[in-house]
C-alpha cells in the first residue's frame, strides 16, 4: 500500500493477489510480449524474421522495465511504443523487428482477451468453490423447517435448505453464462490498422494469410474473430461485464437477505463475527453485518458497469475511436476484482453461516400456526362445510391469534382452534391436529433442495475438461 498517494482501494483492499496480479502493469506488459514474440516465431516461418532474433527475444520477455517504459513514455506520449523502444534495447539484434506488420490493437486486443481469459478461470475456480459450499449447507439444513417470508411478512414454512437452493439456482444460471462467456471469448486476431490484414498479405502473401493467422491462433491459444476493425468488438466485453454483474446480483440478494435475517426482530442466520472484532466505535455491543454490507456495496458498483461497456461498444465509431481506452484501463480490472471479492466474501460468510436454530424455532412456531389454516380450510371443505364460512370463522380466530402475538404472548391459534366445537362438526380432533401442524407443510423444499446439489460433478467435469484447475 502507497499511503502517501492515491490508491484504488482495489489495489489493496479488495479483490485477491492473485486478480491484482493478472491486471498489473507487469502482467499487462508481459502479455504484450508474449504476443510480440508469438507474431515474430510466425513470421520466421516466412523468412521474415530469424530463430536468432526470435531467441533473443524469447530470452528478454520476461524482463519488464515499467520504469523504463515510463520515461520514455513521457517522452512520445504512447504506452505501447514505448514498450517496444524498451524491448528494442534489450534486444539489439531483434528490436528492429518489434511489431512487424502490426497496429497496437493487434497486440492490445490480444493480450487483453488472454488477461480476460485469465480472469474467467479464477471467478469460475472461486464460483465453484462458493457452489460447492453452498451445496453443503443445503444438504445439512435440506429438512429443517423455517418461516418463509412474503413482502418480508411471515408466510408459509419452508426449509433453510429450500431457501439456500434459491441462492443455488442463480449461481448455477450465473455459472453457466460465465462458461459461455469463457469458450466464446475471442482475440482480435492480426488484422491491422482498420481490420483488412492488408499489412499481413503484403508480408506473407495473401495466400498465405489464414494459415498465418491460425498459427498464431494455437500459439496464443486463442480465437479470433473472423471479424474485426482496429479493434475486437467492443460488444464482447458488454456481455462479459453484464454476465459478473449478474453474478454480482445473485450475490447481493442473498446479502441483502442475510442482513434481514440477522437483525434481531429475525435473528435467525448471522455472518460469522470474530472474537476480537469491533461492531461500531460508539456502541459496543454491535454485531453489525459488514461482510454483507460490503457484497451490496461492491454488488450495486458492479451493476452499473455494464452500461459504460455499452457505452464503448455503441460509440466505437466506423472503424475507432479512441474514447474508451482511458475507461477501460479502470473499468476492466475493476469488474474482475469485485466480482472476485464479491465470491471471496460471500464464501466467508456460507462456510461459517451461523444458524440460530432457537430463534428459527420460536420465529415458527409464533407464525406457522397461521400457515397451517390453509390446510385446515382445505380439510373442511373437503369434509362437506362451506369454503367461505370456515374461511371468515378461522379468520375471526387469527385476529385474536395476531392480538396475543403483538401483547407478547404466544400465538394461541391452535389451542383456539382445537377447541372450536364448529371444527368439530367435520373433523375429529386428531383430524384437526394433523391439519394444523405446520412444521410439515413444507412441499417439495427438501427434495429440490437435494437435488441441485447433484449438480456438482457436472461443475467439475466442466473445469476438468477445459484444463482449469480445481
Amino acid at each position: 500500500m502507497e499511503e502517501k498517494n492515491y490508491q484504488s482501494p482495489f489495489s489493496w483492499r479488495y479483490g485477491s493477489t492473485e486478480m491484482r496480479q493478472i491486471w498489473s502493469e507487469h502482467n499487462k506488459r508481459l502479455h504484450w510480449r508474449k504476443v510480440w514474440v508469438a507474431l515474430a516465431e510466425a513470421q520466421a516461418q516466412y523468412g521474415l524474421v530469424t530463430d536468432t532474433q526470435v531467441e533473443e527475444l524469447r530470452a528478454h520477455m520476461g524482463a519488464i522495465n515499467v520504469a523504463r517504459a515510463l520515461e520514455i513514455e513521457s517522452e512520445i506520449h504512447h504506452d505501447l511504443m514505448a514498450e517496444i523502444l524498451t524491448y528494442a534495447e534489450q534486444c539489439p539484434t531483434a528490436g528492429g523487428i518489434i511489431h512487424l506488420g502490426a497496429t497496437s490493437m493487434d497486440i492490445e486486443d490480444n493480450a487483453e482477451a488472454l488477461r480476460i481469459k485469465q480472469s474467467l478461470q479464477h471467478i469460475l475456480l472461486k464460483l465453484s468453490a462458493l457452489i460447492e459450499t453452498l451445496f453443503n449447507q443445503i444438504d445439512a439444513h435440506a429438512d429443517t423447517p423455517t418461516m418463509a417470508h412474503t413482502h418480508i411478512q411471515p408466510a408459509e414454512p419452508t426449509t433453510i435448505g429450500y431457501r439456500l437452493a434459491v441462492y443455488a439456482q442463480d449461481l448455477l444460471n450465473d455459472w453457466e453464462q460465465l462458461t459461455s462467456d469463457y469458450t466464446q471469448l475471442k482475440g482480435k486476431g492480426f488484422k491491422g490498422a482498420v481490420g483488412t490484414a492488408a499489412s499481413y498479405q503484403d508480408l506473407v502473401g495473401e495466400e498465405n494469410f489464414t494459415a498465418f493467422e491460425d498459427t498464431l491462433s494455437k500459439k496464443l491459444d486463442l480465437p479470433f474473430f473472423p471479424i474485426a476493425t482496429q479493434t475486437y468488438p467492443r460488444k464482447q466485453e458488454y456481455i462479459q461485464l453484464t454476465s459478473l454483474a449478474s453474478l454480482g446480483g445473485s450475490l447481493y440478494k442473498f446479502a441483502f437477505d442475510m442482513r434481514i435475517l440477522q437483525s434481531p426482530p429475525f435473528g435467525e442466520w448471522s455472518e460469522p463475527f470474530g472474537e476480537k472484532q469491533v461492531g461500531s466505535s460508539a456502541m459496543p455491543f454491535k454485531r453489525n453485518p459488514i461482510t454483507a454490507e460490503k457484497i451490496n456495496a461492491l454488488g450495486r458498483q458492479l451493476a452499473q458497469l455494464p452500461r459504460l461497456a455499452w457505452d464503448n461498444a455503441a460509440h466505437s465509431l466506423l472503424e475507432r475511436t479512441l474514447d474508451d481506452s482511458a475507461n477501460r484501463r479502470s473499468m476492466l480490472p475493476e469488474a474482475f476484482l469485485m466480482a472476485d471479492e464479491l465470491l471471496l466474501s460471500a464464501q466467508k460468510i456460507i462456510k461459517r453461516l451461523q444458524i440460530n436454530g432457537h430463534a428459527v424455532q420460536h420465529n415458527l412456531d409464533t407464525y406457522g400456526p397461521f400457515a397451517a389454516t390453509e390446510r385446515l380450510l382445505m380439510a373442511l371443505v373437503k369434509k362437506g362445510a362451506d369454503r367461505q364460512d370456515m374461511h371468515e370463522h378461522i379468520r375471526q380466530h387469527t385476529l385474536k391469534a395476531w392480538e396475543a402475538i403483538q401483547n407478547g404472548q404466544p400465538n394461541p391459534l391452535s389451542e383456539a382452534i382445537a377447541a372450536d366445537s364448529t371444527f368439530q362438526q367435520y373433523l375429529t380432533p386428531q383430524e384437526i391436529a394433523a391439519s394444523m401442524d405446520y412444521t410439515g407443510h413444507t412441499g417439495i423444499a427438501a427434495q429440490r433442495a437435494r437435488e441441485i446439489t447433484t449438480q456438482l460433478p457436472i461443475i467439475k467435469k466442466w473445469l476438468a475438461d477445459h484444463n482449469i484447475l480445481i
